[in-house]
């Protein structure tokens, strides 16, 4: 699954969301440059992806099979 993601600027934001995907029990690969995050492995759905990430302060945009 890709999940594009608004508001990533730096590998400091990368990490956040990240760490913020991992907490949920995926794992997930942070591409900065196109601002998307590729989770591999998933325990949750999509709702709550998108809650971990938008916890951490910033907006999914879009999700797509990757």
């Amino acid at each position: 699954m890709k999940m594009m993601i608004e508001g990533m600027m730096c590998m400091h934001c990368a990490k956040r969301v990240k760490d913020a995907l991992e907490k949920t029990g995926c794992k997930a690969e942070i591409n900065l440059e196109e601002k998307c995050a590729v989770i591999t492995e998933a325990t949750a759905d999509t709702a709550a992806l998108t809650a971990a990430v938008e916890k951490a302060g910033y907006k999914v945009t879009g999700v797509a099979e990757a």
